[in-house]
């Protein structure tokens, strides 16, 4: 245990991002060569990076598009790049969606089209229903990433606003066979919510994004409740025969990012516990649920024995409600640090692995045992910043944000916390 905590929690997160490299697991799921033509087509985070590998290990013919976000773009040669944003759809995406349709529209059954997903997909490959306008979706959107609600809730309501969710862009490619390369950036890995499912059929009704939009009290355009009231959002359904020649896999993972993370932490001579790769919730309350687990294990053996370190992923949530930023990794170390109260043996890291928390270009932070020492002499109010849900601003003052860059992946966000022996003080 001779590597510093500080620096062991930075090398379990980038190996965790490292496992979720498209380098690596694109190349192993590629399909065989159909009789007709290869037509490459995605959306998300990592659809640049999938794109590339591809390319690299694709023996024959091929074109295509896919759409990433801004400064995600890598260099193809027969694929062509094109960025947007997120998480609030722009026209630039909206115009990817409609040629990335078109470019489906026409195919023979001896062709096939190779999709390649990943998170952020949502807001990338935006094409709304007729009737509802691309303010209408900015709007939706951004309501619904204040509101509090789930991912899976969230994308619910998106499949039912879109030309291309909610498998419609599937049914758009038939006859042609579909092969949908997915890395999961949501708890569970249903493949229906990573970006939305534009090629997995949708169980789910507009009755249900209506209910959702109850819940959370979210007012929305009269063209968004008329499409939703009128069932004319109804989206693709699984039995739906346009989908008989669609497959999807699952090539990275949450919990694959995790395993990465914990041989590191093995290897440095801590006993690593997984404790989920589906953790939800708002960011603040998992913080306290986490922190009350960290003492308990520091202070009583219970239910581990330090030294250790915990692991988990999934996506929390922030419903804003103060003037900051958000940003639920940063929300979430900011609440473990008040309920550790500069507890001397324990430290932790969270970031989101496509490295943007929220809307800020840092993807998390780390805390230590002298986090809220510092913050005090600086004059910041640790409770205050978390009420105004401020993490961000509170990290940076410290210097303890976590920056990657575009890291070209994308498989949820990452937390780890390092409990040192009891005796020991670092």
């Amino acid at each position: 245990m001779s590597t510093a905590p500080r620096d062991l929690l930075r090398q379990m997160f980038d190996a965790a991002i490292a496992a979720a490299q498209p380098a690596l697991c694109v190349p192993a799921n590629l399909p065989d060569p159909p009789k007709g033509r290869l037509v490459v087509i995605g959306a998300g985070k990592a659809s640049a990076a999938m794109a590339r590998a591809v390319e690299e290990h694709w023996p024959g013919e091929l074109s295509g598009l896919v759409v990433t976000r801004y400064a995600y773009a890598v260099p193809c040669r027969r694929i062509e790049i094109v960025e947007a944003a997120h998480p609030v759809p722009d026209a630039a995406g909206l115009a990817a969606a409609e040629r990335i349709r078109a470019l489906v529209s026409g195919l023979g059954a001896d062709d096939l089209v190779l999709c390649l997903i990943s998170g952020g997909g949502s807001a990338l490959l935006a094409l709304p229903l007729d009737g509802v306008t691309l303010a209408d979706k900015q709007a939706v959107n951004r309501a619904l990433l204040a509101s509090g609600a789930t991912i899976a809730e969230m994308n619910c309501v998106r499949r039912h606003l879109s030309a291309v969710k909610g498998g419609r862009l599937a049914a758009a490619c038939a006859p042609a066979r579909v092969l949908t390369l997915l890395l999961s950036d949501v708890p569970g890995d249903n493949p229906m919510d990573i970006a939305s499912g534009p090629t997995v059929g949708d169980p789910t009704g507009c009755a249900d994004a209506l209910a959702i939009l109850r819940r959370y009290g979210i007012t929305v355009p009269p063209a968004v409740r008329d499409v939703l009231e009128s069932g004319r959002g109804e989206s693709v359904k699984p039995d739906d025969p346009r989908l008989a020649g669609c497959e999807t896999r699952l090539i990275a993972t949450p919990q694959m990012a995790l395993e990465a993370a914990a041989a590191v932490g093995r290897e440095a001579g801590y006993p690593v516990h997984i404790l989920s790769d589906r953790i939800e919730g708002e960011a603040r309350d998992v913080g306290r649920v986490l922190g009350g687990l960290a003492l308990q294990v520091a202070d009583r053996a219970q239910p581990f024995t330090a030294p250790c370190i915990l692991l988990s992923g999934g996506e929390t949530t922030v419903t804003v409600r103060g003037s900051g930023r958000g940003g639920r990794n940063v929300e979430f170390l900011l609440s473990l640090a008040i309920a550790l109260d500069g507890h001397p043996a324990i430290h932790a890291i969270a970031g989101d692995t496509d490295g943007v928390d929220g809307q800020e270009e840092i993807a998390g932070a780390i805390i230590t045992p002298d986090t809220l020492a510092r913050a005090w002499s600086l004059g910041l109010k640790p409770r205050d910043s978390l009420a105004d849900n401020d993490g961000h601003g509170f990290f940076e003052a410290l210097g303890d944000g976590v920056v990657t860059g575009p890291t070209l992946t994308n498989v949820n966000d990452f937390r780890a916390i390092l409990i040192g022996a009891p005796d020991r003080r670092m």
